[in-house]
């Protein structure tokens, strides 16, 4: 039972106690009173009574007379007129004891009787008779009923008055502890909420204050060891000089996406700076320093622009920088390198560099299974062959674009279009374990694959850049979250779906997509949704996400988490179901310390708000026994399970 019932019965409790005591002092009180009147009341009649009948003795008819008019004119219950010498009744004039208008078991429990006297009548100096008065108690019952009648009503509109009162003002001195109970509950779904009015109760007080303090030192922990990770992870994985990645970040990055079957096939993009230790003597450190930090965020206005919210800009030595961009076409790159053109003929015209062209680029096609060295070979021959001709840019390799040349787009409209219309796509289902049990499933992370004309299974690496390029995104997210909830029907665990950025762009499409859990809410409980750190909405959307999540029960969690621990911050806010770590920090993490350096800060920083980290893509045991030794929660990969169809 809460404090607030307890308070309340209690009070309830005293107003019952009071009103019992005041009644049966005041029904003592007030019965003792009435029986004295009573007594008093008869002895005056008998008195008068009997020295009236004095001088009438011997007068029968006036003895009547005098009786009746006496018992007439008051409350009695009997008089009689006893002759004293033979004892016998000379008169008697009685009333029957009912009381009307009261219950019997009042009368029965105030016990207010009737009180007897008497007088002598004398003849002369002999005592002749004597005269019995009973008085009537019907009058002091009915006055003593009305009384407590009115004391219950005052009684009770007291009691009410002051438990309505008692329960507003209880109300409003326990909000702080109803306050500190969301604090609690924040606190579990790492979220941080400090009590701005503090209660004027001093006890009330103190306790609110310890709460804010214990919440404050907690969000100052996590945030410290936010701050100490993402200070790692730059200097680790940035180029200190102009704030993108370095060339180890790169290298992870692209060995990740050319030894994933799932990943796009795309294009690598190298810009090399032109006699760039000229610039150096002829302007100076600083300048040259300036150059480099403006064409490295030139590079990242083209690459939003024109790529993928997944590809990646790095400068990878002196003045040589790098993009990767998957699942862009042949077009989409040459327009992305002719913006490089013009945005770096700018920086000659500014004077920036006196060298004209300021850069040259080169580019290459990639795919799964491609080489990363021999990516760079191509590349860096392209750039030669773009510097011997005096060109800023060159194209004329002899590769094939395997995602317009081999496949036309018509062809992947219509198949693409086939497919969402019918909802013919195959879920493939990889498991997510345990780290320190691998034989217990977490959840299963649900995947998709479509066929072809020719029967062959397409992975999503393939059509996903479709996808995108018209539009379909939400399409996809809201087939492939009605069939997970079909699966769902026949499978009692719990299941993990990506969504896309694109499906939560506002308000409608974010409750256009969530309808399905609306109308399963005993499925939705089972249900992750998952997004990836590099298409996450707008706070606001964010926010109206999460509240729709909750409301149906549903989880969220982030994936491919790794590159922007920026945001790192915000976690705790979010309530989310794990975080899943990008393979790309995991890859041979049992041989690179610096990588186990830099999960473990990460574990310490999610560990104070009680959020589980997954590992994605384990490949090897001894990856898998370094994160068991830092004490990742779960971890899923090639290791731990294929893809496969229930």
């Amino acid at each position: 039972m809460s404090l607030f019932k307890q308070l309340l019965i209690a009070i309830f409790v005293f107003m019952l106690i009071i009103f019992s005591g005041s009644f049966i002092v005041n029904l003592e009180s007030s019965r003792e009173q009435y029986n004295n009147q009573l007594l008093s009341h008869a002895q005056d009649a008998a008195t008068a009574l009997g020295l009236s009948l004095t001088p009438h003795v011997d007068d029968p008819a006036m003895i009547e007379l005098m009786v009746s008019s006496i018992f007439d004119s008051g409350y009695y219950d009997a008089i009689r007129v006893i002759d004293q010498a033979s004892g016998k009744t000379i008169l008697e004039r009685t009333a029957s004891l009912s009381v009307p208008e009261v219950p019997a078991w009042f009368v029965a429990l105030v016990d207010v009787s009737a009180q007897p006297a008497e007088a002598t009548i004398m003849r002369g100096w002999q005592q002749a008779a004597r005269v019995e008065v009973v008085s009537n108690p019907v009058f002091a019952i009915k006055r003593l009923w009305q009384s407590t009648l009115a004391n219950l009503l005052w009684m009770l509109a007291c009691s009410a008055v002051c438990i309505l009162a008692g329960a507003a003002l209880l109300r409003r001195q326990l909000r702080p502890l109803d306050y500190m109970v969301k604090q609690s509950q924040a606190i579990t779904r790492r979220e941080y909420l400090t009590q701005i009015d503090l209660p004027k109760t001093p006890e009330l007080r103190r306790v609110v204050e310890a709460m804010n303090l214990m919440v404050t030192k907690l969000k100052t922990l996590f945030e410290d060891q936010a701050e100490h990770s993402e200070r790692l992870h730059n200097e680790a994985y940035l180029d200190s000089q102009t704030g993108v990645a370095n060339r180890r970040a790169f290298d992870l990055q692209m060995q990740t996406r050319l030894s994933d079957e799932e990943s796009s096939s795309g294009y690598l993009l190298l810009l090399r700076i032109q006699d760039l230790g000229g610039l150096n003597q002829r302007f100076g450190g600083p300048h040259t320093d300036n150059l480099l930090r403006h064409i490295a965020d030139m590079m990242n206005v083209v690459k939003n622009q024109h790529a993928n919210a997944d590809s990646i800009v790095a400068r990878i030595r002196g003045g040589e920088f790098a993009l990767l961009c998957p699942g862009i076409t042949h077009n989409e790159m040459l327009n992305l390198q002719h913006s490089l053109h013009q945005q770096l003929a700018s920086f000659y015209a500014t004077g920036m560099s006196d060298m004209n062209p300021v850069a040259y680029t080169g580019m290459v096609p990639f795919s799964h299974g491609d080489s990363p060295q021999s990516l760079f070979v191509q590349a860096d021959r392209a750039l030669m062959e773009a510097e011997t001709h005096t060109t800023h840019q060159t194209n004329v390799l002899p590769v094939v674009d395997t995602l317009t040349a081999t496949e036309d787009q018509h062809l992947w409209f219509t198949r693409l279009e086939n497919a969402l219309s019918k909802e013919q796509f195959q879920l493939f289902f990889q498991p997510v374990v345990r780290c320190q049990n691998t034989q217990e499933i977490i959840h299963y992370k649900v995947l998709s694959r479509i066929i072809d004309e020719e029967g062959n299974s397409i992975t999503a690496g393939r059509f996903l850049p479709w996808i995108h390029r018209f539009g379909w995104s939400q399409r996809l997210d809201q087939v492939m979250l009605s069939l997970t909830l079909k699966q769902l029907k026949s499978y009692p665990g719990s299941l993990a779906l990506s969504l896309s950025g694109n499906s939560l762009a506002n308000e409608a499409t974010i409750r256009q997509l969530l309808t399905p859990l609306k109308l399963n809410p005993q499925l939705a409980g089972r249900l992750i949704l998952e997004l990836d750190e590099n298409q996450l909405p707008e706070p606001e959307q964010m926010e109206l996400f999460i509240k729709s999540l909750n409301q149906y029960g549903c989880g969220l969690g982030l994936q491919h988490f790794g590159s922007r621990f920026d945001m790192i911050g915000h976690l705790s806010q979010w309530g989310l179901a794990y975080l899943k770590i990008d393979s790309t920090y995991i890859r041979h993490i049992d041989i690179e310390n610096d990588k186990r350096l830099f999960i473990y800060v990460l574990h310490s920083a999610t560990n104070n708000i009680d959020l589980p980290l997954i590992a994605e893509r384990v490949e090897t045991a001894g990856e898998l026994r370094v994160l068991q030794e830092v004490g990742i929660y779960g971890a899923m990969g090639q290791l731990l399970g294929e893809p496969a169809p229930f």
